[in-house]
């Protein structure tokens, strides 16, 4: 739990307004989906940083998807909470077409509205397809869900919109979530030991961070001169379990990229041939599967993946 983790001395940012989460977003848009998503026309690469993590993602959600067909619905229904530039919902509309659902009702919100105008724009071919109602729109996860109960097949929320929230938000968020999903819910969130990000951007473009985990405050200064103040919290494995298991059945929770992000060739330092050796990536990909689930490795991860069912 929280009172387990080693605090660390903490700087003084009082001086500076704590912006809400969204803020940091709005003037981020194109930096952040370069960072977080990679080429928005290329939506099954997965070739970024996070490519590890990114690519067992989506074989749950692709998983999810076709044995949901395979057991004969022809309409599905996708939640997205904290869509972003709306990469994700994207990628299950494309496919979920592609596997021959007949009517897909999608929606994805954000609370910044650059990110929703981004999605509006990306998502516009999607948009046009027969059977696709594709909707994105600005509201705020710590609100009530318009959705009735039980009504979505596929509720997502992932890579740190949760880490946004504070705590009594949580719960809320996941209730809600709970309420109105009927099949899965899928989320991941940063580590309490995960290596550092700076969220908005690559974390290069950061002068300076320093998140203090005592009041779960991030306080970064940009290579641009912006600063940005906002609420951050990691999240243990058995915080976030716990915070899900008292809504819903939690299905699978396991850690991503413990090690790739830590040992894989970085193009701006490292020779193009260090990571050719042979079987180098095969033996991360074991150590991941091994150690993924392991309770001394799994809040070291870069990222942990949940996966819940509906009671």
């Amino acid at each position: 739990m929280r009172a387990q983790l080693r605090h660390v001395p903490s700087i003084r940012i009082q001086e500076r307004p704590i912006a809400p989460a969204g803020a940091a977003y709005e003037d981020a848009t194109d930096k952040y989906l370069a960072y977080a998503d990679g080429d928005p026309g290329q939506l099954f690469a997965f070739d970024g940083r996070h490519a590890y993590g990114d690519r067992c993602l989506w074989s749950v959600l692709d998983s999810k998807l076709i044995a949901l067909r395979q057991s004969g619905a022809q309409s599905l229904r996708v939640l997205d909470a904290g869509c972003g530039p709306g990469t994700w919902l994207r990628r299950v509309v494309t496919r979920a077409h592609a596997l021959g659902f007949t009517r897909i009702r999608a929606r994805g919100f954000d609370v910044a509205q650059s990110q929703i105008r981004k999605a509006m724009q990306l998502g516009q071919g999607l948009r046009d397809l027969a059977g696709v109602d594709l909707s994105f729109g600005v509201a705020d996860l710590a609100l009530p869900l318009p959705e009735a109960d039980q009504s979505v097949d596929l509720s997502l929320c992932l890579y740190g919109v949760l880490n946004h929230l504070k705590a009594d938000a949580v719960t809320r968020a996941v209730s809600e979530i709970g309420r109105v999903t009927a099949g899965h819910f899928i989320t991941t969130v940063r580590a309490a030991g995960s290596q550092p990000t700076i969220y908005v951007d690559r974390i290069e473009h950061a002068r300076r961070f320093r998140l203090d985990d005592r009041s779960d405050i991030f306080d970064v200064e940009l290579d641009d001169a912006r600063r940005i103040v906002f609420y951050l919290r990691l999240f243990t494995s058995s915080e976030l379990r716990d915070a899900v298991a008292a809504h819903m059945d939690v299905e699978s929770l396991r850690g991503l990229d413990l090690f790739h992000a830590r040992f894989g060739r970085d193009p701006r330092w490292n020779p193009s041939w260090l990571q050719d050796k042979s079987g180098f990536l095969d033996e991360l990909a074991q150590l991941e599967q091994k150690y993924e689930s392991n309770p001394d490795f799994i809040d070291h991860a870069t990222h942990l993946l949940l996966v819940a069912r509906a009671r």
